[in-house]
């Protein structure tokens, strides 16, 4: 993962807090996708203008797990919801 990559969120997207999920909805496509308590604080991360190597860093800091298995989750989960167009990914 390359620190300096970032992701944002296309204005078509809204967020509601549905029991302990963040439930992501893309208002133009019907695609929504639910987050765990870590997914939320990474989606809130990104909001906040984090870069994913920012959000690696805190989250490293919050959790006890390797950082290979981390930065993996990471891109995974962001580049599930940009496949998904719930989030515009740019990792170069």
């Amino acid at each position: 993962m390359k620190p300096s990559g970032r992701a944002s969120i296309p204005s078509q997207v809204l967020t509601r807090m549905v029991g302990d999920e963040l439930v992501v909805l893309n208002l133009s496509t019907g695609t929504y996708y639910g987050l765990d308590p870590i997914g939320a604080k990474i989606w809130e991360n990104i909001v906040e203008g984090k870069s994913l190597g920012e959000i690696c860093a805190q989250l490293l800091q919050e959790y006890d797990v390797p950082v290979a298995e981390l930065e993996s989750d990471i891109l995974q989960l962001t580049g599930d919801l940009a496949a998904n167009g719930l989030m515009i990914l740019d990792v170069e």
